[in-house]
């Protein structure tokens, strides 16, 4: 047994925190729970366990000068997945699509009972939406 209750969260480094904050909270929904004076940006991704909300923490580069998004090779972080009911499936693949962002699809090569798609973030993470296939 690890001991590990889940994931708390995930933190990303962003160049431009509006355009980010764009992303994050109005293109998925997510709960902007920080205080406006704090620079990190916490958003609340899901309930979590324990008075501990799973979060995507957003925090200014401290290189906001160099280019982006990066090259996907040279990338620290593969990709995030947001796991969502079915029906918010289809609604975020529609609003991605409408926002003119590219939506790529997917197969997940362990979950069978699945469907995904993948879009880039501002910054050039790659973010995966999971769901259940529907019944």
């Amino acid at each position: 047994m690890s001991g590990v209750a889940g994931l708390a969260e995930i933190v990303l480094w962003v160049r431009d925190m509006d355009t980010a904050l764009r992303f994050y909270r109005d293109q998925f929904g997510l709960e902007l729970i920080s205080p406006p004076e704090l620079p990190n940006k916490f958003l609340k991704a899901g309930e979590g366990t324990l008075g501990v909300p799973e979060m995507i923490v957003l925090v200014p580069h401290p290189d906001a000068s160099s280019t982006f998004p990066r090259e996907k090779a040279k990338r620290v972080l593969h990709h995030l997945a947001f796991r969502v009911e079915g029906a918010a499936y289809d609604e975020l693949e529609k609003r991605f699509q409408a926002a003119g962002l590219e939506v790529r699809g997917g197969v997940h090569p362990v979950l069978k009972n699945v469907r995904t798609f993948y879009v880039d973030d501002p910054d050039g993470n790659e973010v995966e939406v999971i769901a259940p296939t529907s019944i």
